[in-house]
């Protein structure tokens, strides 16, 4: 299978990283990629967002299933244009994609399947924005309709701040809080079955302690020692089966990630969230413990055959990730300083540790540089969470980067080491 993957994030470097060691796939292409994925893939410098070039990129490599990584060409129509060329895409339609592409049209979906979730407004004016806020009370949750690279969302008690959050938005979902610890939970659809993978958590606020902004995720573990081990099936039958079931009956059926962003609450689990694709940074903990090969799964969904997969094996091994920022994130990161020490984690840590590229590409010299705020994915297994958090956080002392900054608490509860 020739797979072609779309983006250039650590999300996307775990896919091409798990593709490359499938013995079914004979050809790896990334657009546009960085430097980490260019050791795995063969890159191509096409806009992630421009369908029509993605399509004629597809058609050139002769690929077999292109799978779209992030959420912003999923919402432009991407996956739409590479199935017009009739190639197997996994990634939903645009139209499905707005699952994640406004949090109102989500509400909508979820309330019309029964799926459990916060009591929320959907908000235009200011008059509404506080009439939501004084409905709710501290914490305010305020969430931004479209897609804000996971940094949308304000949760604080502090009126001013959410309602100065709210104001700043076109449209605005604000919403009870819920209580209680946040699991990601992502599911292979294609439209009718879904499959759910294995339960994750990571960790949104920049540092120790979950103090300091929000940010895409400053790293995440699997699996969840805390958790149900119904947990997976729960969720399938009251959220991701429902959702997908849902949107088949609109006419827009949605095949590919769905990802249920979750709360376990006193009052049981409640969907915080839906994305429309891996999410990062719980895909380069899941994948790592992922033993199934890749590229048939995602071609199984991207083809509508996931009903004859053969169920999915998994290893009992733990995963932690542990993100490498840039000085600055994630309010104005720095970029363009070297990153140094990816060799000798290869080659004293591997194949326990390595790392995954986020935010970087090569300069003039050949020199791997910053480009992003999220620099680095270090991701480890174990036999336990404590194991994988030894060899993370030892790769993650060999690596230098000017000014950079990560939390030295990822996966800590969980592993017992608080």
């Amino acid at each position: 299978m020739k797979v072609l993957v779309i983006g250039g994030g650590a999300r996307e470097h775990a896919l091409c990283r798990s593709l490359s060691l499938d013995p079914d796939v004979t050809s790896l292409h990334c657009a546009p990629g960085n430097a980490g994925i260019a050791e795995v893939a063969t890159l191509h410098a096409v806009d992630p967002l421009d369908g029509a070039a993605v399509a004629a990129l597809a058609g050139e490599v002769a690929a077999d299933l292109v799978v779209v990584g992030p959420e912003a060409p999923l919402v432009a129509g991407v996956a739409d244009a590479v199935r017009e060329r009739g190639v197997a895409v996994f990634g939903p339609s645009a139209e499905a994609a707005r699952l994640e592409g406004s949090k109102a049209f989500a509400k909508e979906v979820m309330a019309a399947a029964g799926v459990p979730t916060a009591r929320s407004y959907v908000c235009t004016t200011p008059a509404e924005v506080d009439t939501a806020l004084d409905a709710f009370g501290p914490p305010y949750v305020v969430k931004d309709d479209g897609l804000a690279a996971g940094k949308g969302v304000v949760v604080t008690s502090d009126l001013e701040a959410a309602r100065a959050h709210a104001l700043a938005c076109d449209q605005v979902v604000i919403e009870e809080y819920l209580d209680g610890p946040e699991v990601s939970l992502f599911a292979v659809t294609d439209g009718e079955c879904v499959v759910p993978l294995r339960p994750a958590q990571d960790f949104k606020r920049a540092h120790d302690g979950d103090e300091g902004p929000n940010t895409g995720g400053m790293g995440a573990y699997s699996p969840l020692p805390w958790a149900d081990p119904k947990l997976a099936d729960e969720v399938l039958a009251t959220v991701l089966q429902p959702t997908v079931d849902e949107m088949r009956r609109r006419g827009t059926p949605f095949s590919g990630l769905l990802y249920a962003g979750l709360a376990i609450t006193s009052r049981g689990v409640r969907v915080v969230e839906f994305n429309a694709r891996f999410g990062d940074p719980e895909t380069q903990v899941v994948l790592a413990r992922l033993k199934t090969p890749l590229s048939g799964l995602l071609h199984a969904a991207a083809t509508g055959c996931l009903a004859e997969f053969p169920p999915l094996r998994w290893s009992d091994d733990a995963a932690v990730t542990v993100v490498v920022a840039s000085e600055g994130y994630p309010a104005s990161p720095r970029t363009g300083d070297p990153v140094e020490g990816l060799a000798e984690v290869a080659e004293k840590d591997a194949p326990r540790a390595y790392v995954l590229h986020a935010g970087t590409r090569l300069d003039e010299e050949g020199r791997v540089v910053s480009a992003g705020g999220r620099v680095l994915s270090v991701t480890a297994t174990g036999t336990d969470l404590a194991e994988a958090r030894e060899h993370a956080y030892r790769a993650v002392s060999r690596l230098r980067l000017a000014g950079s900054h990560h939390r030295s608490d990822i996966a800590a509860a969980a592993a017992g080491d608080v």
